[in-house]
């Protein structure tokens, strides 16, 4: 055997002798075939017995298949159905049951409990997800919005999920210093909201005007390009009707159920915003009596109320504490002076203020200046280590915080 290690297989072998005995098989080999043996008995009797196992048919032999194939189609469908029964699933939304109850004072209790299921065995609970991936963030969540004689609107789903939540922008979680930049006016011109998608970065909110035309579309190309969005609505100046919003405004004198016709034919124009932002509205938002019932619409739906700072009188931050609504204030208006240096300006002063206080929120309008202001200022703040988020992101903080 020295040798032959080193010679090439099958190359200088030896000659075996004849066996001598009866048997052409070693013993060895004769218990091997008796295991394989067993081993097959077993597998066929694990096959064979009612013991719930389930077993994949071998496929059938080629001139067999033709003849076979509705046969085992309709096999396949039972197995398929069968797993499907064994093993229910669920959205999370499903098999709640919601309540309401018109109290004396006008206002909608809604009460939430959980439904009975049949059946008994595992439950598969597929959970809704907080926030959109960007590839599908320009399909609304059915499960959120309610039927109207409007249009589809707004609702908090039956797993508590809100529309804020949502249609979120993500962001980094890390405590820094946060900037919420919002440009209104979208929607009204299709030039300008057209630049406005194209110049500015996924990371500054959008806010639609419900007066504008081709919202849904807009819509669909905001959210591909990752921006939060807002719907902006018209509420009463105090020089009204002097200086008009525009068409369905929310004013003092239409008495709440007016009012709250108006902002739902309003909500009902676009989908996937994250809440709702003045237009003007110093006279509005400055009585308590016609602005309260709007907030506490807008809460019970989901969404956040951003009142844009344009008065000094306005309630809204009131309000939506004494309702625990998710409130939000904006810091500065960007464009009151509209150059770009100027809005550069207090792009910076924004900064100052967030550096002090963690977080601020500036508005501008999507004129051109505006546009290509923000755009410069946005590719440079990551560098000074300023995040700048969606603006849901702050409200919901400034609401837990009131």
């Amino acid at each position: 055997m020295g040798t032959d290690i080193h010679a090439p297989l099958g190359q200088n072998r030896k000659e075996r002798p004849q066996s001598a005995g009866p048997s052409r098989f070693p013993a060895g080999n004769a218990v091997f075939a008796v295991a394989v043996a067993g081993l097959l008995g077993f597998s066929g009797w694990t096959a064979m017995a009612p013991s719930g196992l389930l077993t994949t048919p071998l496929p059938a032999p080629a001139d067999e298949t033709a003849s076979n194939s509705q046969t085992e189609g309709k096999a396949d469908q039972k197995v398929a159905v069968a797993d499907r029964e064994r093993v229910p699933r669920t959205s999370g939304l499903s098999g709640g049951r919601v309540e309401e109850t018109l109290t004396d004072d006008g206002n909608v209790v809604r009460t939430y409990k959980p439904g009975t299921r049949s059946g008994n065995g595992p439950l598969i609970i597929e959970a809704s997800r907080v926030g959109q991936d960007q590839r599908t963030a320009a399909f609304p969540n059915e499960d959120l919005l309610e039927d109207t004689s409007d249009g589809k609107i707004p609702v908090i789903g039956l797993d508590g999920t809100r529309p804020m939540d949502q249609y979120a922008r993500p962001w980094s979680g890390a405590r820094g210093t946060r900037i919420a930049i919002v440009v209104g006016g979208l929607g009204l011109s299709q030039t300008g909201t057209q630049r406005a998608l194209k110049q500015l970065p996924g990371e500054v909110t959008l806010a639609f005007a419900a007066s504008g035309n081709s919202l849904p579309r807009w819509m669909q190309e905001a959210r591909r390009n990752g921006h939060e969005i807002l719907l902006q609505v018209p509420f009463e100046p105090f020089d009204y009707p002097e200086n008009d919003p525009g068409p369905h405004t929310l004013r003092t004198d239409l008495g709440e159920a007016k009012n709250l016709a108006e902002l739902h034919r309003a909500m009902a124009k676009t989908t996937n915003y994250t809440g709702i932002v003045n237009f003007m509205g110093g006279r509005f938002l400055s009585d308590a009596d016609a602005l309260e019932p709007v907030i506490r619409d807008v809460a019970s739906r989901g969404l956040l109320f951003l009142d844009d700072g344009s008065s000094a009188q306005s309630l809204s931050g009131t309000i939506a504490g004494t309702v625990e609504a998710p409130h939000a204030f904006a810091d500065l208006q960007l464009d009151a002076d509209l150059s770009r240096a100027s809005v550069l300006k207090k792009l910076d002063e924004l900064e100052r203020i967030a550096r002090r206080n963690g977080t601020a929120i500036g508005v501008a309008s999507a004129f051109d200046e505006s546009v290509d202001a923000i755009r410069e200022w946005c590719e440079e703040a990551g560098s000074r280590g300023i995040e700048i988020v969606g603006v849901a992101s702050l409200a919901d903080i400034l609401a837990k915080k009131q």
